[in-house]
């Protein structure tokens, strides 16, 4: 995989401002371009995906202590390594929005030069982590990283208001990585799970891009919340949301999901569902601010921890209610 930067991209000054950096402010900037909280999120849909995995096998029990710590260590690697190539590409419209500002290459805590060799050294070790599980599990943490960085970052996200949709696909890619990891092999309950994080993605990321509706028109970048009108957004959440609702569902009768998941699933859908219908409601009436779009974003983070929590108590809960 090769990283460049296309001529679509701004021109990027080097000059970074020369500054004193001591070993802990070093540190927290390398930390910083693997975006925490993006690996926080990923790592939620893992391990309750391993653990639903092994009771779908007919395995039982959980899988073993080195197989979760070796999943979630490569796949925390994986996104990590994709978040910085993320920073160092994009640290020219960084530099531009406020949200962004403080990153550390745009303060110079981190040279470009240290942040591309830190993205590929940690590329390195989590091909290599999760290549030892089994070959698929490392082939689908290369896709993973290819998704975000090569089809999200350099090709869709400054191109068209639909980036967050396919480039999106990377942020699924965790839960086929933990389902491989286990299984050596991709089923359908493995598959319902990336569509629905595939469909979640909009309705989490598009009222966000609408908070930061100024940085992204600034830095040019057509999120769709940020060049469309709120109604138009709210649409779009609304139909994403039942759509992901619905395949949510999925799981009773093609993933063998039991009474937890069935329960908590349906009972957070219909939660989220309000919400979506809540923006949607406030939008023709021109209402929407930047708070109640917000609010929909940390619902969206609520509800898909409720559903992988629930899968994870799942298989040791009753059986399966279908199949």
């Amino acid at each position: 995989m090769t990283v460049h930067v296309s001529a679509t991209h701004a021109p990027i000054s080097e000059s970074s401002p020369k500054v004193s950096v001591g070993f802990s402010e070093k540190a927290k900037g390398y930390l910083a371009l693997t975006k925490p909280r993006v690996v926080e999120l990923l790592l939620v849909t893992t391990l309750p995906t391993m653990f639903f995995a092994q009771g779908f096998s007919g395995k039982g029990g959980v899988p073993s202590l080195w197989l979760m710590i070796a999943t979630m260590v490569g796949g925390a690697l994986a996104a990590g390594a994709a978040g910085a190539f993320n920073c160092y590409i994009d640290r020219d419209m960084d530099k531009i929005m406020n949200r962004t500002s403080k990153r550390p290459l745009v303060t110079g805590v981190i040279t470009p030069r240290e942040a591309l060799v830190f993205s590929w050294v940690l590329t390195v070790l989590a091909i290599a982590l999760l290549w030892s599980i089994n070959p698929l599990t490392g082939l689908l943490g290369i896709g993973a990283i290819f998704l975000y960085v090569v089809v999200y970052t350099l090709i869709l996200k400054r191109r068209t208001s639909q980036n967050i949709v396919w480039g999106g696909a990377a942020g699924c890619m965790p839960v086929l990585i933990a389902w491989a990891a286990v299984t050596n092999t991709v089923q359908w309950p493995a598959v319902i799970l990336f569509m629905i994080i595939f469909l979640w993605t909009p309705p989490h990321y598009w009222p966000l891009s609408m908070r930061y509706s100024d940085d992204y028109n600034a830095a040019n970048v057509p999120m769709l919340g940020a060049v469309a009108g709120s109604r138009t957004v709210a649409v779009q959440v609304v139909l994403y949301t039942w759509a992901m609702v619905a395949c949510s569902l999925l799981m009773v009768p093609l993933g063998g999901a039991g009474i937890v998941y069935t329960v908590v699933t349906v009972a957070a859908g219909i939660w989220f569902l309000i919400e979506a219908h809540t923006l949607y409601n406030n939008s023709k009436k021109d209402l929407v601010t930047k708070k109640n779009a917000m609010k929909v974003f940390h619902a969206s983070i609520t509800y898909l921890t409720l559903v992988f929590l629930s899968l994870a108590v799942d298989p040791f809960v009753g059986s399966a209610l279908m199949g």
